[in-house]
């Protein structure tokens, strides 16, 4: 498996997101499929849409972890894009590649509890507390509107793993 260097996240945020659906993530030695994503660049709904503290990451960094809290309880893992621009890719689920209890990696808040990902891993670079790989494997990728968001609606800036390739959507 080769490793994605910052240079992979260098590019458009949503050709970022498309090229991450199939890539093995890794945190703390646990290795999943990545099969949905939804990008967010400067739109209503993103945190990028106004610069704030929270959202600087967005805009001065690419190929970082970008760790929120959403709900006041739920973590929420992305990874930030564009060397020449403003984007993150947020990660919302996850098929395991080494355990069997799949359910538990199926929405972006329940992932990150149970890998343990929290505020700590913000700002990190991907490669040193997660890292992702390509192991060449291929699948049909479909897109929608993203799920949960009140703007931007219209926006089909989420991907996925065809039905028929994973068990989890």
């Amino acid at each position: 498996m080769k490793e994605l260097n910052k240079e992979f996240f260098s590019k458009e945020t949503l050709e970022i997101a498309k090229n991450l659906i199939g890539k093995v993530i890794e945190v703390n030695n646990f290795k999943a499929r990545i099969i949905e994503v939804e990008a967010y660049k400067q739109d209503e709904a993103s945190h990028a849409f106004t610069k704030t503290s929270r959202s600087q990451l967005m805009y001065e960094t690419y190929g970082h972890v970008y760790v929120y809290l959403i709900y006041g309880i739920y973590y929420c893992l992305n990874f930030t894009t564009e060397k020449n621009g403003v984007g993150a890719v947020l990660i919302r689920a996850l098929e395991p590649l080494n355990v069997t209890d799949k359910k538990i990696y199926s929405g972006p808040g329940k992932l990150c509890k149970a890998l343990g990902i929290n505020k700590t891993y913000n700002g990190s670079k991907i490669g040193e507390k997660i890292k992702i790989y390509d192991d060449g494997t291929k699948f049909e990728i479909k897109n929608s509107k993203r799920i949960g968001i009140t703007k931007a609606k219209d926006l089909e800036w989420r991907f996925y793993i065809s039905r028929q390739e994973s068990k989890l959507i």
